[in-house]
Parts: C-alpha cells; structure tokens; sequence
C-alpha cells in the first residue's frame, strides 16, 4: 500500500433539491475511530435512501457523515485502535452510515465483510445495503421458509433483484411486481412470476396462483394504496414488511383482515440501528448467504455504473426508474 494522500475526491450536495446539486469536490480524508477502520474505495453504491436525503427528506443520523453512500468495496487503508480482525491492504466491502461517494470512507470493522470469491468490487459494492436490508427483513423479521411464497414490489430494483434471488435460493416461491413487460420478463430470468402492475392486478394474480390462500410475506418499498392491497394477498399468519413508502406513509386500512387472518404488519431502517445490531446480520450474511454467492446461486446484478464525478446522472437515472439492478459508482482505482 502506499502512503496516504493528503485530501480525496468526494461527491458533495450544494444543498437539497435535484440531481445537478451533486458536485465534485475535495477535501480532507476522514480518520477512523476505535473499533473503524479506513477503505480505499474501488466502488459505492447509489441506493433510494441516498435520492431521499439529496432532496432533503431523509437526514443523516447523528454523527454520520453529511456525504451521501451506504455501502462501498474496496481495500483497507489504516486501521483505527483495537482492529485485530483486519489489515492493511484487506479487500473488503462494508455498510457504512454515510461518506461513501468519496475515495476513502470510514467503516466500522465489523460491519466489514470479505469480497465473496469470483466477484469484482464493484460487484461486491453492489452486497451491503440491499443483501442486510432483505436478510434482515425477509428472513429474519418476517421468518421467510423454505416451501413458503413470497411477494417483492419493485422486482428490478436493487432490493428486488437480491429478494428474488435469496427467496428462491432458500426455497421459497417468488412472485414480483415490475413496470412493463421487459421488466416483467427480468423478473423471471431471476427465478420470479412476474406480475406487471400497469396491466394486472397483483392481488388478483396472487390469490389465484395460491389457490386463494395468498403469499406468506410481502416484501414492500411503495406503500400508499398497495397497503390495504397487500393485506389482501396475505396469506392467514402472514407478514408484511414495510421497508420504504414512494407513495407515501400515511394509509386508511381496515384492520379486520389483520385480525380475522392473525397477521403482522412490521418495518425497520438499517441505518439508524446500533453498529452491533448491523455486525450481527453481516454475519448471517457471512454464514447463510456468502456460500450462495460464491457457489454461483446469487449474484449482485449490476445495470449501470458511473465515474464517482458524475454522480447526478447516476442519481438522474435512479429517479427515471428504468433501471433494471444496482447502479454504482466508480473511483477507477477498481
């Protein structure tokens, strides 16, 4: 490794509001505290909570970085004190709580985990954000079983893709919605019924494919009117998880079907939870998912990526939404 420069490239927000407000910029290179440790990055991802705080609707938790980025790959760069498990020159891709589009981001160590064998760091950039929201939520929160089915909104997306790909590696049976038959038919490539709702009715597609008795867990990023559709395509005892609202927060259901069939309606942030709640699940990941990878049954699906200085197109094709897996950015040193 060679020495450290003495400031970086990063990707500053000139305030809140559209894509053009991200600009290039440099500045000093953040030190790791206690426990961190420092990564040269190779590669960020742009992830929908990135989009919520560039337009100021999602502010960082205190004392995170105010630079946009929740997960990076690359190398380890310095180790702050008390680090034993990693070193110098380690590649790693991690979660982080903010700073990652720059050159060099800070990551607690053990929310670090080793690139999976036989992928690229930008692939491996693709992991931390999306691979702990979905294993946290589905399998975790929602107890996601082999033989069960499973609902995801959004398929294409970063969190669909890895949701498809982990619920039929672990057995279970995957439907997803998407826009439009392109995206319908990507879908099924990574194993999904895909169910397009500008032209169907997800909960009348559900209720027939499962002989009436609906899916055991919907995995859900739109909110708004879907939620008293999702209610509807549970399964009695099923789950859903609310992860994200494009379509807004605040909903009017009726809460008898919840009684009437004992489900549970539940959510949860990654970002805000305690580093060690964040260890815990990259270790599941370590230990249940890891393996999957790099037998070759998962992979981050990459559609798009962009030089670190050119973040607002990145974010612009984000909000167009005619993505179809992760967009990342690159510091070329990958």
């Amino acid at each position: 490794m060679t020495s450290l420069p003495s400031d970086m490239a990063f990707v500053r927000a000139d305030g809140a509001g559209a894509p053009d407000v991200l600009k290039p910029a440099r500045g000093p290179l953040p030190e790791p505290k206690d426990g961190e440790v420092l990564i040269e990055v190779a590669a960020a991802g742009v992830n929908r909570p990135d989009v919520m705080q560039r337009k100021g609707m999602y502010p960082p938790p205190p004392g995170a970085p105010e630079t946009l980025g929740l997960e990076v790959a690359g190398w380890v760069a310095a180790l702050g004190a008390g680090v034993d498990a990693l070193k110098v020159g380690d590649e790693v891709c991690a979660l982080i709580a903010g700073g990652g589009y720059a050159e060099y981001a800070v990551a607690h160590a053990s929310n670090c985990l080793p690139v999976p064998k036989g992928l690229s760091l930008v692939e491996a950039a693709a992991l931390p954000e999306t691979f702990m929201t979905v294993w946290s939520n589905v399998f975790e929160r929602a107890g996601l079983k082999e033989g069960q089915s499973f609902l995801v909104h959004g398929g294409t997306s970063g969190i669909g893709t890895t949701a498809i790909q982990l619920a039929r590696a672990r057995g279970a049976t995957v439907f997803a919605t998407a826009g439009g038959p392109e995206k319908v038919a990507f879908c099924e490539t990574l194993g999904a019924k895909g169910i397009d709702y500008r032209a169907q009715d997800f909960v009348e597609i559900v209720k027939e494919a499962t002989g009436g008795k609906g899916v055991h867990v919907i995995l859900d990023m739109v909110g708004g009117d879907y939620t008293a559709r999702n209610i509807k395509s549970l399964a009695p005892d099923g789950v859903l998880v609310q992860i994200a609202f494009m379509q807004g927060p605040k909903v009017q259901i009726d809460l008898t079907p919840i009684m009437l069939k004992r489900l549970t309606v539940t959510g949860s942030t990654l970002r805000a939870r305690p580093t060690a709640q964040k260890a815990a699940i990259a270790e599941a990941l370590k230990r249940e998912v890891w393996p999957l990878i790099e037998d070759g049954r998962i992979k981050p699906v990459v559609h798009a990526t962009f030089p670190l200085e050119r973040a607002a197109e990145a974010h612009a094709l984000m909000e167009a939404s005619s993505h179809m897996g992760k967009i990342m950015l690159t510091t070329g040193k990958a």
